[in-house]
Parts: structure tokens; C-alpha cells; sequence
């Protein structure tokens, strides 16, 4: 019997032993696993952690200081190239602010996106719109402000929908930012029927009875409608108003989306997140190796 008992004991360890290697790759494998990767975790780390960032934002505001004090001193000046039509001279001067990524800082949905392996929704954004935790982008509301002592009218044209504006007028007050007086200066997408996501017809609307000094934006389309074209439509537009990039229109930097995200799967949003992926992988030119 002891004997037996012994080998059996012998028996179950080395068992025991087999069971433990056999699952150690296991086990390495998942801890190896962590989140799930994310096309956006380098731009959001960058956007919402670096000071390379935060530099970037405040000398772009920096900027549009001194361009606004240029522009009020020149009548001929004008941000909207394409609407401003007519003897706007005489017109009261506004600038022109996008909202998202230019004078708000969402990067807590984009943290929310990567954590949660999801991608944008307008179900998800429209609820985060609503929380009202959206921050000030560094330098944002020293300007909006310095723009409004100087007697200037601050125009926010977002593509938030109409639906979302309330919630992003409450948060924009609590951080300060000029709400306009008794002018609407909140000009979202599909506010009216022709406000669609393309600007152009909202710069029209406030050219009418402004002359729009500066235009502040994150991505091609706060400037221009021509975001929504292939690459190289954008790099023709882009090159046609080449003398206006640093004077009257001023980019912010976001490197998380925006059209050059979409730009080379032709903003094709049915295409799946590895189409999409191989899509900019292909358009990119690098070295061969060695």
C-alpha cells in the first residue's frame, strides 16, 4: 500500500507539473494581449498629455492676435474669400471659430473610444455632448475674449447638429467663452435645411451683415468646402489659397480625424476599419528597407 500510495503521489505531481507548462503560454499570451490596439492612442496620448500640444495651440492663438489687430487696421481684409462679396468694408468685423478641437477639447471621448474599442458614433457623441465635460483648448478663451473687447463678434460654426446645441452653449459658458449678446452666433449643422455639414452656407449667412476677419479651424473643411474631395482635389485647394494659410485662415492641430482621415478610402464610411486602415497604409510613401 505505501508504495502504491507513493507512486500515485509521484504520479499526480508530475501531472500537475504537465498541466502547469502546458498553460503557461496561456497565460503569457493573455497577459501579453492588454488593450486592444487603436489607430488614434498616439494622437490622443499626444493631444491630451503632451506640452508639444499645448504649444502648438497657444502659438496659434498667439497668431491670431496678431492677425486680428492687422485685419481691423485693413478694410480690404477679409477671412471668407469665397462668400464675402459686395462693399463689406463698412461691415462690423467677426471671426469665424469652429468649436470642436479648436476651442473645445474632446480628447475624453477619444480616450473613451480606445478604451471601449469603439469608433464614432453619433449615438455615443450626442451623449457626450449632453455630459458637458468638454475642456478649453489652451489659448482658446484668452482669445475669444481678447476678440470680444476689441469689439469683434465671435462666431462659433460647428458641425455639432442643432439638437446638441444647447448642451454645448451651457458648457462653452461655464468656460468663459463670449455667447454673442442677443446675435446667435451658434451656427450648427442642420440648423436649417441648407446648413449641412459643408460651411460655406453658414460663412454666407454671416457675410451678410459681417466682415469676417480670421477663421480659426481644426481640419480643411472650417475653411473651405473642398475638404470632402480625393487627395489630390485637396492638395489643389490647399495650394490655391496657399497665401492664406498663418493670415486669415489659422489650423489648429489635430492629428486624431478630421477629411485627411478619410481622405484616401474617399470618406467611404461603409468600408470596414481594416479596409480603412489598408487604405492609408497604401497611400503612405516611405523607405524601402534596407
Amino acid at each position: 500500500m505505501t508504495v502504491r500510495f507513493g507512486r500515485s503521489a509521484v504520479l499526480l505531481r508530475a501531472l500537475a507539473l504537465g498541466l502547469a507548462v502546458l498553460a503557461t503560454p496561456l497565460a503569457a499570451g493573455r497577459a501579453q494581449e492588454g488593450p486592444p490596439p487603436h489607430d488614434i492612442l498616439n494622437a490622443t496620448l499626444w493631444m491630451q498629455r503632451s506640452v508639444e500640444y499645448k504649444a502648438n495651440c497657444l502659438a496659434a492663438f498667439a497668431l491670431a492676435r496678431i492677425r486680428l489687430d492687422q485685419a481691423l487696421a485693413d478694410p480690404k481684409w477679409t477671412g471668407a474669400p469665397a462668400e464675402q462679396t459686395g462693399a463689406y468694408e463698412s461691415l462690423p468685423p467677426a471671426v469665424i471659430l469652429d468649436i470642436d478641437e479648436t476651442v473645445l477639447d474632446n480628447s475624453a471621448y477619444q480616450v473613451w473610444m480606445l478604451k471601449a474599442d469603439q469608433t464614432f458614433s453619433s449615438k455615443t457623441w450626442t451623449k457626450f455632448v449632453s455630459a458637458q465635460i468638454s475642456t478649453a483648448m489652451p489659448g482658446a478663451v484668452e482669445f475669444a475674449k481678447y476678440a470680444d473687447s476689441k469689439g469683434v463678434k465671435v462666431f462659433y460654426v460647428s458641425n455639432r447638429t442643432a439638437d446638441e446645441e444647447e448642451p454645448t452653449r451651457k458648457n462653452m459658458e461655464k468656460l468663459g467663452f463670449p455667447m454673442g449678446g442677443n446675435v446667435d452666433t451658434f451656427l450648427m449643422a442642420r440648423e436649417r435645411p441648407d446648413w449641412g455639414s459643408a460651411k460655406g452656407t453658414r460663412r454666407a449667412h454671416i457675410t451678410k451683415d459681417y466682415r469676417v476677419l480670421l477663421n480659426l479651424g481644426d481640419n480643411f473643411g472650417d475653411f473651405s468646402d473642398a475638404y470632402r474631395g480625393s487627395e489630390s482635389d485637396r492638395l489643389k485647394a490647399y495650394e490655391a489659397n496657399i497665401e492664406r494659410w498663418g493670415r486669415e485662415w489659422i489650423m489648429l492641430p489635430n492629428p486624431a480625424y478630421g477629411s485627411f482621415d478619410t481622405a484616401p478610402f474617399m470618406h467611404d464610411f461603409k468600408k470596414s476599419r481594416a479596409e480603412q486602415r489598408k487604405a492609408k497604409i497604401d497611400v503612405l510613401q516611405g523607405w524601402q528597407g534596407p
